[in-house]
């Protein structure tokens, strides 16, 4: 993808789900495909994306609030989602050119209740606006190393 579009000023990675389910009972078979999937899917987006990204350019990819307030069934996710916020923070120190890397961390989205609302019961949605703002920030603002919480 890269090699056709070349040089991009911003890249940003809304893919990938984990498992949810009880910890008891929790194998590697269960967790493999949320690490290769968000967890490897947005490093490899970030690890060949750097080269394609113009000076002062953005990378932001997508957690959630599971990595600092975990739901009951949802270790993986958790996991899945605080390496990636280490990943954001230990990367952005090393970016060249100007160019930053951020986080969006949204808790229970409005539009994704359907989906996910039995795994966080009690949690406050999160209006998408917010969220969107949060992408935008990250974007066109000067935030680098950041991860973006969108708790209520």
């Amino acid at each position: 993808m890269f090699k056709k579009t070349g040089k991009v000023d911003a890249i940003i990675c809304t893919a990938g789900t984990g498992y949810y389910g009880p910890f008891y009972g929790m194998t590697q078979e269960d967790l493999m495909p949320g690490i290769k999937g968000k967890l490897l899917g947005q490093i490899n987006l970030v690890l060949l994306g750097k080269d394609f990204l113009s000076p002062e350019g953005s990378i932001t990819l997508t957690t959630g609030i599971a990595a600092v307030h975990p739901a009951r069934n949802g270790a993986a996710v958790a996991m899945i989602n605080g390496a990636i916020n280490s990943f954001v923070l230990a990367a952005s120190q090393e970016l060249k050119e100007g160019k930053r890397i951020n986080a969006v961390s949204p808790g229970l989205v409005e539009d994704s209740k359907e989906r996910y609302g039995e795994f966080f019961p009690g949690y406050n949605l999160v209006p998408m606006k917010k969220v969107v703002n949060a992408y935008i920030l990250s974007v066109e603002g000067a935030v680098q190393g950041k991860i973006l919480k969108v708790y209520s």
